[in-house]
């Protein structure tokens, strides 16, 4: 989703200054290889994203061990996009912050390629999200103990990372949240703020209004991060109560936490691949990690005492394993990536959740086409934030609510498949509003509109990265494989007659008018196709690529404790080993991942 603000930068150029005050203790991030205090650390850290800063942090906690955090990107700090919620959607693609990645073409989207951003900031993708906080089904972790064979996997016993990741925080407006989430079920003492919208939206009563007109499909739910989150139900975000982005470096690398003498980050460094040392055991360890900070820069090493944690996300983490001669051997040997060692899944079970965009017009100007079409109202906001840190830009342009619906329990869609969802109480769509236009096409310049972006939330298509040179600074071959599988095609069209019987509603009698463009022909299961298949793209989930797998098995890239098979010293921590996707925005399982791994490391040590 985009938004057509892209026109007001030179606003937020000229407020920038006043956004944030820099703090003193930045002496513990570098920019520069050569201005580490140290040659070794005990433990390196690539990838300073959502994983990454947690397990930096709590690795860091003990003063024995020397962490070292080696990020690609940029800082974080001081970018009005990146700190101002409703900027988010101008953080990608084309920006420094984003790592600018194209997929292949999509046979299932009518052979077209898409934009595929992955942050490549400090905070990774928790610093260009779009910020929602979802913590995933109870379902969806059970199956990841199932799937693993460890009970550590399980709901209840992730239950106190959630709550130790998670500080619950007062929206920016402080408005009485009573009836809006069940406070026995959050944590006010965690890292990263969590809080309801801090903004009234204008179509705010009339989705809750539909869940009592249409109650049986539209249920309320009090709270969506109780593991049951079917219904319709307030939006929880990573936002604090100043209206500012909550990311892993804004909680885990704060100014308490960066000053700490054993935790350094370095800056623009991009690893190239990890070199074989030793063997242990009978096990090869790849302790020294590779590095530039410049394209035709030199490469530079710098080694691991204790172990090496990979942590740059579903495309990055594959990209440096098959880098690093870690793969498929024949694969590898036929691209000209010397084999050291033959682990074939690396890189495959790519799973993404494809988005959809269902936009019709309506009757009012309420919308966020009032902001972004007016630059004296854009300035005027923005004053607002800065001096106040209320009004609307203190949230994303999503809608206060997120509906969660499944397939009818007498579907022939599923006759003879195993359902794709964890279970009845997981989603099989969600319905996504938005109070204006949200496309990736720029916002029209009259009319004024609603988004039901709909999301296929359990896809059973595969995909997978691949490298496309032996130069491991060429961006791999991404594939998220959309709408091979047909189930995923006639969920998706599915979702849409779902989210177009929300709008049928009495609360929106006389406000929706017309579907816009494509959608308006698209009244026969053969046009839904047709019109997903052209209009269908990413919402940016990717998992999987570096699979969790029981111990002992061959199939899958680590093991329940996150270490990489058959290696010594290794281990992956990030959304890639998620074996399945969850059933939700994955941002906060891969926190709580993370939370776990760092617990799972520090028992090893």
């Amino acid at each position: 989703m985009r938004a057509s603000y892209l026109g007001h930068r030179n606003i937020l150029i000229a407020a920038a200054t006043g956004l944030v005050v820099l703090p003193a203790c930045l002496a513990a991030i570098y920019e520069n290889a050569a201005d580490l205090p140290l040659s070794q650390y005990d433990f390196i850290i690539i990838g300073g994203g959502t994983a990454g800063n947690v397990v930096a942090n709590r690795l860091s906690e003990n003063r024995r061990h020397d962490v070292l955090v080696l990020e690609a990107g940029v800082s974080n700090e001081g970018v009005p996009e990146v700190i101002i919620p409703f900027f988010c959607t101008a953080l990608a693609p084309n920006t420094a912050y984003d790592w600018n990645y194209t997929t292949v073409a999509q046979p299932g989207l009518d052979g077209r390629t898409m934009v595929y951003p992955r942050g490549h900031v400090l905070g990774g993708s928790s610093s260009i999200n779009y910020m929602v906080y979802n913590r995933g089904t109870i379902e969806d972790f059970d199956r990841y103990s199932m799937l693993a064979r460890d009970t550590g996997w399980s709901w209840n016993a992730m239950m106190p990372y959630m709550l130790k990741h998670e500080r619950w925080s007062r929206p920016a407006d402080n408005h009485n949240t009573d009836g809006k989430y069940d406070p026995s079920i959050h944590s006010p003492r965690g890292m990263t703020a969590v809080t309801l919208g801090g903004y009234s939206q204008a179509i705010d009563d009339r989705l809750f209004q539909t869940t009592k007109d249409l109650k049986d499909e539209f249920p309320f739910n009090l709270d969506m991060n109780s593991g049951r989150p079917l219904g319709v139900g307030w939006t929880q975000s990573t936002i604090d109560s100043d209206g500012k982005r909550s990311s892993s470096a804004t909680s885990y690398l704060g100014p308490e936490y960066i000053k700490r003498p054993n935790l350094h980050v370095l800056l623009h460094a991009q690893v190239t691949r990890l070199v074989m040392t030793e063997e242990i055991r009978g096990k090869p360890s790849f302790k020294e990690v590779e590095f530039v900070q410049k394209r035709d820069g030199p490469r530079l090493k710098i080694r691991a005492k204790k172990e090496v944690i990979l942590s740059a996300g579903a495309i990055g983490t594959p990209q440096i394993l098959l880098n690093s001669g870690i793969g498929d051997r024949t694969e590898l040997a036929n691209i000209g990536v010397r084999p050291t060692f033959h682990l074939p899944d690396v890189g495959r079970n790519l799973i993404d959740h494809p988005l959809l965009s269902n936009i019709w017009y309506v009757n009012t100007t309420e919308t966020i086409e009032k902001i972004v079409r007016n630059s004296t109202l854009f300035g005027e906001l923005l004053s607002q934030w800065q001096n106040q840190h209320t009004g609307p830009f203190v949230h994303s342009p999503l809608s206060n609510q997120i509906i969660w619906s499944r397939l009818p329990k007498n579907t022939s869609l599923l006759a003879g498949r195993d359902d794709p969802a964890p279970g009845p109480n997981s989603a099989h769509y969600e319905i996504l509003p938005v109070n204006g236009f949200a496309d990736e096409v720029p916002t029209p310049g009259t009319g004024n509109f609603i988004t039901l972006a709909t999301i296929v939330l359990n896809p059973v298509s595969r995909g997978s990265v691949t490298l496309a040179s032996s130069d491991p600074l060429t961006p791999p071959n991404i594939d998220p494989g959309f709408f091979k599988d047909p189930l995923d095609l006639a969920i998706m069209r599915e979702a849409v007659k779902g989210a177009t019987r929300f709008l049928s509603g009495p609360a929106w009698k006389g406000y929706v008018l017309e579907p816009y463009q494509d959608l308006a022909g698209a009244d026969t299961d053969a046009k839904l196709d047709i019109h997903i298949k052209k209009h269908g793209r990413t919402v940016y989930h990717p998992v999987g690529t570096a699979s969790m797998s029981p111990r002992g098995q061959s199939y899958g890239v680590v093991d329940p404790d996150l270490r990489v098979k058959g290696i010594s010293g290794l281990r992956v921590v990030d959304a890639s080993v998620l074996p399945r996707v969850p059933s939700v925005h994955p941002q906060a399982p891969i926190y709580f991942v993370a939370e776990r791994a760092a617990d799972l490391i520090k028992g090893s040590w």
